[in-house]
C-alpha cells in the first residue's frame, strides 16, 4: 500500500484506487506476480504503460493524507479472504483486483490477456 500511496502522491491524486494499486505492484516486481501475468500472456509492459496513462494527473493542491476508495478497500477485504487470515500477500491483491472487476485497472488486464473469444475482451 506504501508504493501505491506514493504513486497516488506522484500523480497529484489525494486517494489511493484500484489503479495505483496495479501500478504499484508492477513496480514492486513481486516474482509470483510476474509469474502470474506472464502466465496469463499478459505483457507487463504495456499494462503498465496503459494504467499510468488511465492514471493522468490529478490538479496541484495541498492537503494532508490520501483517502483509500470503497473500490479499494473492497480489493483488500477479498485479498484478506484469499489470504485465508493470514498475511495479504501481491499476488492476493491481484487476484482481488481482478475478481473485483469493476474498475479501469481490471479492465485494462481484461483487455491485456489474450484471449480467442473477442466478447471477453469488451
Amino acid at each position: 500500500m506504501h508504493t501505491a500511496e506514493q504513486e497516488s502522491r506522484n500523480h497529484n491524486h489525494y486517494y489511493i484506487g484500484a489503479e495505483h494499486l496495479l501500478v504499484a505492484l508492477l513496480e514492486e516486481r513481486d516474482p509470483s506476480v510476474m509469474q502470474r501475468l506472464e502466465g496469463d500472456g499478459i505483457d507487463i509492459g504495456d499494462v503498465h504503460a496503459a494504467v499510468r496513462r488511465a492514471l493522468g494527473t490529478g490538479d496541484d493542491r495541498s492537503w494532508e493524507g490520501v483517502l483509500v476508495t470503497p473500490r479499494v478497500k473492497e480489493i483488500v477485504r477479498v485479498a484478506h479472504e484469499l489470504s485465508e487470515g493470514g498475511e495479504i500477500a501481491p499476488l492476493h491483491l491481484l487476484e482481488a483486483l481482478r475478481r473485483e472487476g469493476g474498475s479501469r485497472a481490471a479492465h485494462i488486464l481484461r483487455l491485456a490477456a489474450p484471449s480467442t473469444d473477442t466478447a471477453e475482451r469488451s
